[in-house]
């Protein structure tokens, strides 16, 4: 197969120039344990996942009663198990992984012509993009790009966002902050394509996110609805949180990955200090000694409320890139480790074998919906692994200018 750097999937600039495993020398110990206990769980998933009817739901999503819950392609999470093996791949160079990667991401095809949600961000890029950046078959740029096609048609000018739901009759026109991680697509095909009508309706749709679903102490809304008319605001409220005023833990780590690669993209200075502002924002309120924040900042009853480890990684992926860009990078950089190092303890990394071969334990998919509370969650071990392999890249890259805490 065909190897070719696409650097920007990863959200570092300064990843290798050329695919090649990391080496154990350039790792702490924490991190090699969780390298290798992540392939570990993710090899005997792919061999759990084997066993499925490739026609039916194939990618494991959570746990549910005590076994694996399988989900469609269709299914918003579809991207993540695929992209985590392309990630196990490039840190481990096991080529096994890498065919299941393929053979998952390939299903995902048909989803480049649908456009029934904003979530096909997620399910392709996280798939399709890493197969383009690391080993790259024939059609699968043309993939992403239909991908990007079919997002854009959700976007309506008058409102100047993307819309995220159709299925929810209770909102006109809802967007939510999840939205600004699918911005990263459109990114992308306008660097494939050199059409600039993609990254255009990115930045609207980031500029009108900034003016509208952020509260002044950066917090964010989940969901701000819109008059599709006249593009008023018609409502700011959660729909995963615990109340409209309150910070959803993975709403907050949503906005700051968004806004980071918004930059990466652009290198406008205002989404730089956008990400940094809510940067400081997680790191004031997350009042936890591991780093590892409740499902909701406000939730009532802590320190009795689950702790949500997708939030976590998905922070920790964020940071680590917004580490390499920010005068304030050191700082960054050190949290981004400490919320690594606490989700490579036993606390939060499940044993070889356990967790029904998923990576990491006490995540929080809905709790308000009484849904995937304190369960495995495949986009916490997605964004895991991402956070890893950018760690271990900046330990290689720069370890003389930033302390490692070992």
């Amino acid at each position: 197969m065909k190897r070719k750097t696409f650097a920007s999937a990863l959200g570092l600039t300064l990843f290798l120039s050329s695919f090649a495993p990391v080496s154990a020398k350039n790792l702490t110990i924490w991190s090699q344990k969780a390298i290798d206990r992540a392939k570990f769980q993710l090899t005997a998933m792919a061999k759990t996942t084997d066993k499925q009817n490739l026609d039916s739901a194939v990618f494991p999503r959570t746990v549910k009663d005590n076994k694996i819950k399988f989900v469609g392609i269709y299914d918003w999470t579809s991207g993540f198990f695929p992209g985590s093996l392309w990630y196990a791949y490039e840190l481990t160079g096991d080529k096994a992984l890498a065919k299941e990667a393929r053979k998952l991401t390939t299903k995902l095809s048909p989803l480049q012509y649908y456009k029934g949600i904003h979530d096909v961000g997620f399910m392709m890029f996280c798939s399709y993009g890493n197969a383009i950046r690391l080993a790259s078959a024939k059609g699968d740029t043309e993939v992403l790009v239909n991908t990007a096609k079919s997002l854009t048609s959700r976007f309506n000018p008058k409102v100047g966002l993307i819309k995220s739901w159709d299925h929810e009759p209770a909102w006109k026109f809802p967007v939510i902050i999840d939205n600004m991680m699918n911005l990263e697509l459109l990114f992308e095909a306008s660097k494939m394509t050199g059409d600039n009508s993609y990254k255009n309706i990115a930045i609207i749709h980031a500029d009108n996110t900034m003016k509208n679903h952020f509260r002044p102490d950066m917090s964010t809304y989940h969901l701000v609805s819109y008059d599709p008319e006249t593009g008023e605001v018609l409502t700011k409220e959660t729909h995963q949180g615990y109340s409209n005023s309150s910070a959803w833990a993975r709403g907050q780590a949503w906005g700051l990955y968004g806004y980071t690669v918004c930059y990466r993209y652009t290198n406008d200075k205002k989404y730089l200090e956008w990400a940094e502002k809510i940067a400081n924002y997680i790191i004031a309120n997350v009042k936890t000694e591991d780093k590892i924040p409740y499902w909701d900042y406000n939730a009532p009853k802590i320190p009795n409320e689950p702790r949500d480890a997708s939030a976590a990684a998905v922070t920790a992926s964020a940071l680590l890139e917004l580490s390499q860009k920010s005068a304030s990078g050191a700082k960054y950089f050190s949290y981004a480790e400490k919320i690594l190092k606490s989700l490579s303890s036993d606390k939060y990394l499940a044993k070889k074998g356990e967790n029904n071969d998923f990576i990491l334990m006490h995540s929080v998919g809905s709790f308000p919906h009484n849904s995937e509370v304190d369960v495995p969650l495949n986009y916490a071990d997605y964004y895991y692994m991402e956070g890893l392999k950018k760690y271990t890249d900046i330990i290689k890259l720069n370890k003389t200018k930033l302390s490692t805490n070992k």
